[in-house]
């Protein structure tokens, strides 16, 4: 059980990024009295006092000292994921992005000092077995794998680990149609700009599965999911043209709205963004706000930077209905 005070808690974020972690204690009832945030990138720190002008900046992760700053309560983390990603290299702890980790560790060692009852939060990908028991042996505890399909309409499997008990939380049966901009189109403009909608000439019905096994083949027929989350047959999956796709990965697949979003990451414009059928024969990427909702955001939090960096930074967050679920298995409000 977190302890409580009637000025709220202590939170030190570490990257932090456009601090989806402040909308999860807000929505959760969670009183805070200073919110220390750890981040870099200065396009997240913009919308972050923009949205949370309270917020104090403490720079970057290595140079943030546990011992200098107040007694802390909770520390929030979602380290970089890059090397254990199965989408990527999985260069694990050699990538010196995921080796941040340990910075996360060295922090968290120095609050305890003063606070040994600290209580933590980290978020990560899925990942190699080897890594994740690297992760578990230093934290001592073992993570929980939530996917973010059910509190919001997008398949976002992430591994989160805690000092307190989690569950899973409630199936809300949100779909993708419940979160695009009713009337979208060319119609729609995306901070002045049209929205493009593309032609596609062929489609096939593909099922959800995982990044592996594409390789340059065409995207015909039915394929065999792999994912058991995925089974379901309504969250079948138009695919443009192999052309169109160039036979890569997930994200260059055009998704039914009667389904989920993949997964949002960091890549954004042209094939790499999440596309959205339109009509039997059309399809356009899927808006900023429309982002937002996927992860569960206010709409237009991310407002006041480019679309480039709004997408960049929504694929970096937290899914906030995920992270306020966790936060009340805390029980302190």
């Amino acid at each position: 059980m977190f302890r409580r005070s009637s000025l709220g808690i202590n939170v030190l974020s570490l990257f932090d990024g456009s601090s989806c972690g402040q909308v999860a204690l807000a929505r959760s009832g969670i009183r805070v009295n200073n919110y220390f945030a750890s981040e870099i990138d200065p396009y997240a720190e913009k919308i972050t006092h923009k949205n949370h002008p309270k917020t104090v900046s403490v720079g970057d992760v290595c140079f943030v000292n546990g011992i200098s700053l107040p007694n802390i309560d909770l520390i929030l983390a979602g380290s970089p994921c890059q090397g254990f990603s199965f989408a990527g290299k999985q260069l694990a702890f050699d990538d010196p992005r995921s080796a941040l980790f340990f910075e996360f560790v060295r922090v968290l060692d120095e609050c305890r000092r003063y606070n040994p009852n600290v209580k933590f939060l980290l978020e990560n990908v899925r990942m190699k077995q080897e890594c994740q028991d690297v992760i578990s042996d230093y934290l001592g505890v073992k993570p929980v794998a939530i996917n973010s399909s059910l509190v919001s309409a997008q398949n976002r499997y992430r591994l989160y680990w805690a000092n307190w008990d989690i569950t899973q939380p409630t199936d809300k049966g949100i779909l993708l149609k419940d979160v695009l901009v009713e009337g979208f189109g060319d119609s729609v403009g995306d901070q002045g700009r049209t929205v493009k909608q593309t032609n596609v000439d062929k489609s096939a019905c593909l099922l959800a599965r995982d990044y592996k096994g594409f390789g340059n083949q065409a995207m015909t027929g039915v394929r065999t999911c792999t994912l058991k989350e995925y089974d379901d047959a309504s969250l079948c999956h138009h695919v443009a043209t192999a052309d169109d796709i160039n036979g890569n990965d997930i994200l260059k697949r055009v998704y039914k709205d009667t389904g989920k979003s993949p997964t949002l990451n960091t890549m954004s414009g042209g094939n790499r963004e999440p596309k959205v059928l339109v009509d039997k024969g059309t399809y356009r990427p899927l808006l900023p706000i429309e982002m937002e909702r996927l992860q569960t955001l206010p709409d237009n939090y991310t407002e006041g930077v480019s679309n480039t960096q709004r997408k960049k930074m929504l694929g970096n967050g937290w899914t906030v209905d995920v992270i306020a679920h966790i936060l009340n298995q805390g029980e302190f409000r």
